[in-house]
């Protein structure tokens, strides 16, 4: 696909000034957008009223629904096209914030930031809208970006990155480990591949009493999750290095019974494919082998999830120099094992995922129930989305 990447003309002398004035207008109102969207978050896979939301408050230009529950808009006329993409669901989590405009939804809120990171896309569209001479910019209204099936796959997957002649795709995440300010436009790897495994270990279960007539997949099990900690440690060359955790386990029902199965869970994270497929193979060798020694049996099933997320050098490079331009910093180079499936979308694309600093509490982090960005964080947010989009104009 990368063969047919149309190109886009540079941007004119003088608008990356006028879009930025632009920019200023509208985010008075989208601080307000942000937190009608944090008060009503919808999970992966419903997030149908927010997107109805953001098509609203972009009425007038034309959408295209995907995924289910995603769309993309275009703003501006035909031709090549940038695409910034912003994520539609919250996640599972009972928000304690205690702020006016908390969550109405027990169970659901906006603990990762893509309510800013929504109604900083807003402001972007309508800016790029009111500005004449500004090349088009198609806004990726990406669900199901916290769950499997991912929506940016989905979205990768359709012919709309090709129909509306993307150029480059440009996503911006707010990162609490940055101060506010900084911004991390780091070329080359910057997040991990991702998988999730099952590993079911049988056996034959029977009375506690007589544990010498059973055999117990429990014990198996624990033997299997020691030796996998050993995969990354000796295995791995320490240069690539990856993440093989276990996260939840499951066996029996009553102290003195030993069950016929038990039952572990985890995720696999790597910086390439090669670390990535060793892993792999040597998680179901390693299941296999130390399960047999037991007596057992072991069954592993590996859900492939998010690819490895590759900034484009080029894009990262001109959007630090538009970032200090706009009155922000580009921090250190930031990579982290955590992923992001906005990497579908930069293996169709050119693609640039910045992480946007936020100043919180001590140790308030993503994904936590009282975590809650400023609402400056909105324009932190637009203003490296507007980087990223200048980046991307350039010839």
């Amino acid at each position: 696909m990368t063969e047919s990447i149309p190109t886009i003309p540079p941007i004119a002398t003088g608008l990356a000034d006028r879009l930025k004035s632009a920019l200023q207008d509208e985010l008075p109102a989208a601080v307000e957008l942000r937190r009608r969207l944090h008060a009503a978050p919808d999970p992966s896979g419903a997030e149908g009223p927010t997107r109805d939301l953001i098509l609203a408050e972009l009425s007038g230009h034309p959408a295209d629904l995907v995924a289910g529950t995603g769309a993309l808009v275009r703003i501006g006329g035909p031709g090549p096209a940038v695409g910034v993409r912003a994520e539609l669901d919250a996640l599972a989590v009972t928000e304690r914030t205690g702020v006016p405009w908390a969550s109405t939804r027990v169970g659901c809120m906006h603990a990762c930031g893509h309510d800013v990171h929504l109604a900083a896309l807003v402001a972007l569209c309508r800016a790029v809208a009111a500005t004449p001479g500004a090349q088009p910019l198609v806004a990726v209204l990406q669900p199901r970006e916290e769950t499997y099936p991912s929506g940016a796959r989905d979205i990768a997957a359709s012919s709309l990155l090709r129909e509306h002649q993307l150029t480059a795709i440009i996503g911006a995440h707010v990162q609490p480990t940055l101060p506010r300010g900084e911004v991390a436009a780091t070329p080359g790897t910057v997040n991990a591949a991702a998988d999730e495994f099952i590993l079911t270990v049988r056996g034959h279960g029977g009375h506690a009493a007589y544990p010498h007539l059973t055999s117990d997949p429990v014990l198996a099990l624990a033997h299997v999750i020691i030796g996998l900690q050993h995969i990354v440690s000796r295995n791995v060359d320490p240069t690539s290095s990856a993440v093989l955790g276990v996260s939840t386990l499951r066996a029996g029902s009553a102290s003195n019974v030993v069950p016929d199965q038990a039952v572990a869970a985890g995720t696999v994270r790597a910086m390439n494919e090669t670390t990535r497929k060793q892993v792999h193979t040597q998680l179901a060798e390693v299941a296999d082998l130390l399960a047999r020694a037991h007596g057992c049996t072991a069954e592993v099933t590996i859900t492939r999830g998010e690819p490895v997320l590759h900034n484009d050098s080029r894009l990262a490079a001109r959007a630090g120099a538009e970032l200090a331009g706009l009155g922000l910093t580009t921090s250190r180079p930031m990579l982290s094992f955590g992923a992001d499936d906005f990497s579908y979308l930069s293996t169709a694309l050119p693609g640039l995922m910045m992480f946007v600093g936020v100043d919180t509490a001590d140790r308030v982090r993503l994904h936590g129930a009282d975590f809650l960005p400023p609402d400056e964080t909105v324009t932190d947010v637009a203003l490296a989305m507007l980087a990223g989009y200048l980046a991307a104009t350039e010839g």
